[in-house]
């Protein structure tokens, strides 16, 4: 009897099952005949896009039923954008792969950063984009930024909006990269503009104890791009925070070492631009050079006033 098709959930948006489609042609080159069937969710975080995702909880607003739907076993595997993931993984979950990372960066989507007017307003949801882009040119101003991406774009030139911030992977991903070549937009260099951690990778999910469905997504696993996710995650973890706390991580190799970039502003800051703590740390240990650089961060903040 034929094995039954892994289910794959993952969010309804665009962006989320052009993700989802993505692994599932890596599972099928990587294993050969397996039949592969996307089970799509409509997430608390997609239904309700008037709202700050901070007043909804964060970013795993969008991972929760998701997760919830492979632990119920309504499906075998969920594929998330590693960087809405929360700090820690539910019990009876393990990330069993990160596929190769796309691009990590960020983009400027209206304007570059030196062609935007004297307090020109660019939307952004982040407070990790805010407190970077506030630390390069204080007199800009925000506005919040939901919706997917063809919303996202559509904002600029609207209400007084300059330009966008948004992730270089997604728009490569939706067949929208053209736009990183336009003079009205700008790629944002982690040494100067630290991603979210996570950015740019995908995590894929499974019960813990669903062995058959762990071997077969293991083999989409990417090693070097899983030892740069597992620095970053460690780094939030350490923090405490899920993904809407303003801070950033990103890894890269050198060789066989571990460089991990970081920035952590404060939580609560009543003063503009907010300060910016920055390091970047070597190391061979991907959860001790996350978590190491998340302590030195942290102490070198000062106390809010």
């Amino acid at each position: 009897m034929a094995a039954r098709a892994l289910r794959i959930a993952t969010r309804s948006s665009p962006l989320a099952l052009v993700q989802a489609d993505l692994v599932a042609g890596l599972l099928r080159d990587a294993v050969g005949a397996v039949e592969v069937e996307v089970v799509p969710l409509v997430t608390e975080g997609d239904r309700r896009t008037d709202v700050p995702l901070s007043e909804l909880g964060g970013k795993g607003v969008f991972a929760t039923e998701v997760q919830a739907a492979v632990l119920s076993g309504r499906a075998d595997l969920a594929v998330h954008s590693a960087k809405d993931l929360p700090a820690r993984t539910p019990e009876g979950l393990t990330i069993a792969a990160v596929p190769t990372r796309a691009d990590p960066r960020d983009a400027l989507v209206g304007a570059p950063l030196s062609g935007l007017p004297e307090g020109a307003v660019v939307a952004t949801g982040s407070r990790r984009r805010r407190v970077q882009l506030a630390h390069l040119r204080d007199d800009l101003r925000f506005v919040d930024l939901r919706g997917n991406m063809a919303t996202r774009l559509g904002r600029v030139g609207t209400d007084g909006i300059a330009a966008v911030v948004v992730a270089v992977a997604a728009l490569e991903r939706l067949g929208w990269g053209a736009r990183l070549a336009d003079p009205s937009s700008e790629v944002l260099e982690p040494d100067t503009f630290v991603p979210q951690v996570g950015q740019g990778a995908l995590a894929v999910e499974c019960r813990s104890d669903d062995d058959r469905t762990i071997e077969l997504v293991g083999a989409v696993d990417h090693p070097p791009t899983r030892r740069c996710v597992d620095a970053e995650r460690a780094f939030l973890t350490e923090l405490g925070g899920d993904c809407d706390l303003p801070a950033g991580a990103h890894a890269h190799l050198d060789g066989g070492t571990l460089v991990l970039r970081a920035v952590l502003s404060p939580a609560e800051w009543d003063r503009h631009p907010a300060p910016v703590a920055r390091l970047e740390r070597r190391g061979p240990d991907p959860v001790e050079l996350g978590r190491s650089a998340a302590v030195d961060l942290r102490a070198a903040l000062p106390e809010p006033a």
